[in-house]
C-alpha cells in the first residue's frame, strides 16, 4: 500500500509553507524558489559551476538536483541547469522543502512530504482560486512552473475546491493577505 501522509501532517506543511512566506516576504506570482533559497541565506549552485567530472557525480546523485548541510550549518542548493525553468524551480522548492520541513534523511516520508511541499508553494489553491484560473495552460502561465506541474496544481485545486475551498483556513487568510498586491 503506497504510503499516504495524513490530514494534519498536510496542514502542518501548508502552515509551514505560509510562515516560510511572510518570514521571508515572499508575496509576488511567479512565486520563485531562487528568490525564497537567497532570503533564507542558502547558495544555489549550478551544476554547470564544476568541472565535467564533478558534474558527472553531481548527476549520479540526482538529475535534478540536492543540497548539502555543511558543518558549520549552512546549507547549499545544487541544480541540474540544463533542466527549463519550472522544474528547476520545483527542484529547489523540494530541496527549500527538506531544509525547511527538517529532514535529516532521506525516505519515503520525506519525499511525500518535499512533493507536496513543492507543489503548494509554488501554486497555492488560494491562489489559482483568486486568479480565477480553471485550467493547467493558465495555472502553468501565471505561476511560472510545468504543464506537468500545473495539472498536479489543478487536481489539487479542485479536490481543494470540493471538500471546503471557499471557508478559507487562518493560514488561506493570511496568504492572500501576504499576495494582495499580486492579484
Amino acid at each position: 500500500m503506497a504510503l499516504r501522509l495524513s490530514d494534519e501532517r498536510l496542514e502542518e506543511i501548508k502552515v509551514s509553507v505560509v510562515n516560510m512566506y511572510e518570514k521571508f516576504d515572499i508575496n509576488c506570482v511567479p512565486i520563485s524558489a531562487f528568490e525564497i533559497a537567497t532570503k533564507m541565506g542558502i547558495k544555489v549552485i549550478p551544476y554547470s559551476a564544476y568541472s565535467e567530472r564533478i558534474q558527472r557525480l553531481m548527476l549520479k546523485e540526482s538529475e535534478d538536483g540536492f543540497n548539502v548541510e555543511r558543518e558549520n550549518g549552512e546549507f547549499y542548493i545544487f541544480y541540474n541547469d540544463e533542466k527549463n525553468y519550472g522544474r528547476t524551480n520545483n527542484t529547489i522548492m523540494h530541496e527549500i522543502g527538506h531544509i525547511v520541513l527538517r529532514h535529516s534523511q532521506d525516505s519515503e516520508l520525506a519525499e511525500k512530504e518535499v512533493k507536496f511541499f513543492a507543489k503548494y508553494a509554488l501554486a497555492p489553491p488560494v491562489l489559482i482560486h483568486k486568479f480565477e484560473l480553471k485550467d493547467p495552460y493558465s495555472i502553468s502561465e501565471t505561476f511560472d512552473i510545468s504543464f506537468e506541474a500545473a495539472c498536479y496544481a489543478l487536481t489539487y485545486y479542485n479536490k481543494w475546491l470540493a471538500y471546503g475551498g471557499r471557508n478559507y483556513t487562518s493560514y488561506e487568510l493570511k496568504t492572500l493577505e501576504l499576495f494582495k498586491e499580486a492579484v
